[in-house]
């Protein structure tokens, strides 16, 4: 995922005697250095223009002519947990009125036989494995047979550790402190630790660890019957990683065995061997590649907020749209229609 991305659903609480903040499950501690009235009125005002920015480019003249060309590409959205079941249900609706929901598995048969998947076609993915994927989405796409994907961090399956960003976050906001981060804001930690050598950054969050002065959160996370669960029920799961690092920023060998030991954990669960993967935060690597043709992976995504051709010429390289189930109406169109995209793109973003 894009770990600087916000997903919050709920406020933390810090224990009386343990110095522990606890969450409802599913939920994500805030983690904002700053917060309430003083700073209220900013975020208000940048919502309203974001909000008047989408709107205008969804009734720009361009946007019937990209909503055309979208029909002969494929739409691959990047979700990661669903905060909000309502407006997550009206997109979904959407995409079933719109657009022509395809499952992974008609992907790979895309690539496989060289033959495109029909046009307008739409993949629905979640990264990481945020437990609201089975308690928020999974009914949502049920009720409409809706087929999608989950890319998990198998390191944290069964148990109760935050995402690693999460917990960075939020102990840099409660007075973590670590050599590397040396004048970095709070709010700019997880972009700071990104940059990393991956060992650095393992360096980092123990640092943080250490020197704030409340325990991060605890997280509820997916069980490996749950994650049955999600299968059978139409949603095919595929490898993150075991730990979610930058794979770019790390060494050979934890490369390899950042991808390995998630495909034989998953293997394990599931009975059969993934043979999807999705780039943590998107960060391509060669190696990386390498390893998932050794194990027989037959697609791999990235994060580039771009739409891909029916017939996907690099299969271990597909793009996807970054949205999420706060994306408003206005932004929504035009994330599939690949207007905003373009204009993201035209802006500098990466």
């Amino acid at each position: 995922m894009s770990e600087g991305t916000a997903h919050s659903t709920g406020a933390a609480t810090s224990g009386p005697s343990t110095g522990t903040a606890t969450v409802a499950p599913g939920a994500v501690a805030q983690t904002a250095v700053t917060s309430g009235p003083g700073t209220d009125r900013p975020r208000a005002r940048l919502a309203g223009r974001r909000a008047t920015v989408d709107a205008v480019l969804r009734n720009s003249p361009l946007q019937p002519l990209f909503r055309l060309a979208a029909t002969r590409r494929l739409a691959v959205l990047a979700y990661h947990g669903v905060d909000d079941p309502r407006v997550f249900a009206l997109q979904m609706e959407r995409l079933v009125r719109r657009a022509r929901p395809v499952s992974l598995a008609a992907v790979e048969q895309a690539v496989r036989t060289g033959r495109p998947l029909p046009r307008r076609s739409v993949l629905v993915t979640f990264d990481d494995g945020d437990r609201t994927v089975l308690t928020e989405g999974l009914p949502v796409l049920t009720r409409l047979g809706m087929p999608a994907a989950a890319f998990v961090v198998t390191d944290l399956i069964g148990g109760d550790q935050p995402f690693w960003w999460r917990e960075a976050s939020f102990l840099a906001a409660h007075g973590g402190t670590a050599r590397a981060l040396a004048d970095c804001p709070p709010n700019g930690v997880v972009r700071r630790m990104k940059t990393l050598a991956d060992r650095d950054r393992r360096t980092v969050l123990a640092d943080l660890r250490e020197s704030a002065g409340i325990r991060a959160p605890r997280q509820e996370q997916l069980t490996p019957d749950d994650l049955v669960t999600l299968a059978r029920a139409g949603v095919a799961i595929g490898n993150h990683t075991a730990g979610h690092p930058c794979l770019d920023h790390c060494e050979d060998d934890t490369v390899r065995a950042e991808i390995a030991g998630a495909h034989e954990a998953l293997t394990g669960w599931l009975g059969e061997a993934p043979t999807a993967f999705a780039y943590p935060n998107g960060n391509l690597d060669p190696r990386a590649e390498a390893e998932l043709r050794r194990l027989g992976y037959r697609v791999g995504f990235l994060f580039d907020h771009r739409h891909d051709r029916l017939l996907p010429p690099h299969p271990l390289r597909i793009s996807r749209l970054r949205v999420n189930s706060t994306t408003g109406r206005d932004r929504f169109d035009t994330i599939l229609s690949g207007l905003h995209p373009a204009v993201h793109h035209l802006r500098g973003g990466a």
